[in-house]
């Protein structure tokens, strides 16, 4: 698979199919994950997968758990959703339809084929480890796999350490899980993005980014990305 359509047509994908994904592929999955950078070449990370029914029906209500405490939150304003300079109406349309979608995924947590936990030790933010995990979605891209990372779990880290005997006593903290499986819905580039040239400054802040985006740069003629339309950047000169 090209690496721009890998790019441009992986997003989270929260419908799944059941059906098993093979080892075989879950070891391409990791391995490419592995090869991403590491602050130091340290990888201080560990990637436990869960196939285990009990194990994933456990971990499914603390899922389910977490998902009514995280929108009370967001319901009575104690975990703010912010988009700066957007249009509130739209934003809230967008994020009604993140919501039911990932309801679906809490509904039918035990049917998830495969949940990806990974864990990290000292991560800064999450500079070591994430870059693992986008890996690992890509790749699972190109097996057509579909996944979507959450940190839901974050509310009952203490509770899934113990149903999945981490030794958190060493330093490791839950950084993601990634649910992946078969998806239901179809890959495709991502419609709802604000164009490079709206979220894109050069040099200063308020100084253009150089150039018009008006759409997306994949696919373009024989599926290679296209130009992007350039314009003179403007210089103050006062």
């Amino acid at each position: 698979m090209d690496v721009y359509e890998a790019l441009y047509t992986t997003r989270s994908m929260r419908r799944m199919r059941p059906d098993p994904i093979p080892l075989d592929t879950q070891a391409r999955i990791l391995d490419a994950a592995i090869r991403a950078p590491s602050g130091g070449n340290t990888q201080r990370w560990h990637f436990l997968v869960v196939d285990d029914p009990p194990l994933k029906h456990a971990l499914g209500q603390l899922y389910r758990r977490a998902s009514e405490i995280e929108q009370e939150e967001i319901r009575t304003g104690r975990m703010a959703v912010r988009a700066p300079g957007r249009d509130r109406a739209v934003h809230s349309d967008t994020l009604r339809r993140i919501i039911r979608s990932g309801n679906y995924l809490a509904d039918h947590f035990d049917e998830v084929p495969l949940l990806l936990f990974v864990f990290a030790i000292d991560d800064h933010g999450g500079a070591n480890i994430f870059p693992a995990i986008w890996s690992a979605l890509l790749a699972a891209r190109a097996e057509g796999v579909g996944g979507a990372m959450t940190t839901l779990l974050r509310y009952f880290r203490d509770e899934v350490n113990e149903i999945l005997g981490v030794p958190a006593d060493q330093g490791w903290t839950m950084s993601a899980m990634v649910a992946f499986g078969y998806p239901l819905g179809r890959w495709g580039v991502a419609a709802n993005r604000y164009p490079v040239h709206e979220v894109s400054s050069r040099n200063h802040w308020d100084a253009p980014f150089g150039a018009e985006v008006p759409q997306p740069l994949w696919p373009g003629r024989d599926g290679k990305p296209v130009k992007a339309e350039l314009r003179q950047l403007r210089r103050d000169t006062e």
